[in-house]
């Protein structure tokens, strides 16, 4: 193989990588909020709906993986139910990612407690900087407390990791206005 190839392959590698880690950091749940399902229609005390038991199980007994108790918590926390996607994401096995405290972020906030949810937030941006939700939703609590310019600083951040056409940035940018003073 010459060297020009092998820049050649070495450079498609590290762009594929880079493009790769770019689509992790924004992540599946930078959408719209999600669908009801029988967990939050059927299911209460935080319990999650099981497919394969075709019921409603607590969270911490469930053989449940992590990706249906992530996507249920999430749930529960777009319908209201704070404390219950809080004692969903507390059954998980992965407790230290970024998603998790993203979503005890923002099941804390919405539930009044703005503090430990900014926490959570930063938690979030330590375990990965790149994840843009939590920017975004950080920024949106920023703005709930007139802190405009640091969650324009937020906004910024996202454009610049490559979330400009993302739901996390078009929510954010919506809480300031729709005005873009970068």
């Amino acid at each position: 193989m010459t060297n020009r190839k092998i820049i050649l392959f070495a450079s498609a590698v590290l762009t594929a990588s880079v493009a790769s880690h770019a689509a992790m950091a924004v992540g599946d749940d930078t959408s719209e909020p999600p669908k009801k399902t029988k967990t939050t229609t059927q299911c209460t005390n935080g319990k999650v709906w099981d497919a394969k038991q075709n019921k409603c199980v607590e969270a911490k007994k469930s053989s449940l993986d992590d990706d249906i108790l992530f996507d249920a918590a999430r749930e529960l926390a777009y319908a209201g139910q704070y404390e219950n996607a809080i004692k969903v994401l507390g059954a998980m096995k992965e407790q230290h990612s970024a998603r998790v405290f993203n979503y005890l972020g923002y099941a804390n906030r919405k539930a009044g407690r703005m503090e430990l949810g900014m926490q959570y937030y930063k938690r979030a941006l330590q375990a990965d900087g790149n994840y843009i939700l939590a920017r975004s939703y950080m920024g949106q609590a920023l703005v709930e407390q007139g802190r405009i310019e640091e969650a324009k600083l937020q906004l910024v951040e996202i454009r610049d990791r490559g979330g400009e056409n993302t739901w996390a940035y078009r929510a954010l940018l919506q809480s300031l206005g729709g005005l873009r003073h970068y």
